[in-house]
C-alpha cells in the first residue's frame, strides 16, 4: 500500500515557499449532507443518521444524527471523548433530566461518561446533532449486560448495509487514514 500523498513544500496562494512541508491537497475534504440520504431506524427505532466522517483507524467518527420523538439509546459507556452541537429540537440524558441539550447548546463529554440519551415523546419535531465521537460506546441494557459497541468500525459496517436495505442510493463521507506499511527509498 501507497501513501496517498506525499509530504511536499508548503507555499502561499501566491508560490512563496514556507518553512514546512504539508500533505497536498488537489481538492477539499467536503461532503454536503444535503446530498446523502437519511439512514432511517438504524441504530434504534427512530434514531437516524447520516455518516459525514469515519475514521476507523482513528476511532473518530462523525454524523449527523436525526431523532424521533421518543428515541432512546442505550445507556452507554465512552471509551473517548465526544462532541454534540444541537442544531433543532430538545434531549437530555436521563441522568441529567434538569440539563436538556435544546438548539444552539453545545456539549462537552470526557472520556469514561456514562450515561443515556432521551429525546423526550412530547417534543414536536424531529431534533437534529451534529456528534462528533472518538473511540467507541460500550452500550448496555438496563439490567448492566453488555449489549453492543458502536464505533466508526460499526457506523462504516452498517452504513452500506442499510443504504442498501432501504434503497437509499449512494452515501458519500469522509473517510480516514491509509494504514500499511511504508517502504522509502
Amino acid at each position: 500500500m501507497t501513501l496517498a500523498a506525499e509530504p511536499t513544500s508548503a507555499k502561499t496562494s501566491s508560490g512563496t515557499p514556507l518553512p514546512l512541508a504539508a500533505l497536498p491537497q488537489g481538492e477539499l475534504l467536503t461532503v454536503n449532507e444535503g446530498d446523502n440520504p437519511l439512514l432511517r431506524d438504524a441504530l434504534a427505532p427512530g434514531v437516524h443518521f447520516k455518516p459525514l466522517r469515519l475514521d476507523l483507524e482513528a476511532g473518530c467518527w462523525v454524523v449527523l444524527a436525526v431523532l424521533s420523538p421518543g428515541a432512546q439509546l442505550p445507556v452507554h459507556y465512552h471509551t473517548g471523548t465526544a462532541e454534540a452541537y444541537t442544531l433543532s429540537g430538545r434531549w437530555y440524558y436521563l441522568e441529567y433530566p434538569d440539563q436538556p441539550q435544546t438548539a444552539g447548546s453545545y456539549l462537552y463529554e470526557p472520556a469514561g461518561s456514562v450515561h443515556t440519551f432521551v429525546c423526550p415523546e412530547s417534543n414536536t419535531e424531529d431534533t437534529v446533532v451534529f456528534i462528533r465521537v472518538e473511540g467507541a460506546n460500550i452500550n448496555f441494557t438496563e439490567d448492566g449486560q453488555f449489549h453492543s459497541v458502536l464505533d466508526a468500525v460499526m457506523i462504516r459496517h452498517l452504513t452500506p448495509v442499510v443504504a442498501e436495505a432501504q434503497q437509499a442510493g449512494p452515501v458519500n463521507y469522509i473517510g480516514g487514514g491509509a494504514a500499511g506499511t511504508v517502504s522509502q527509498h
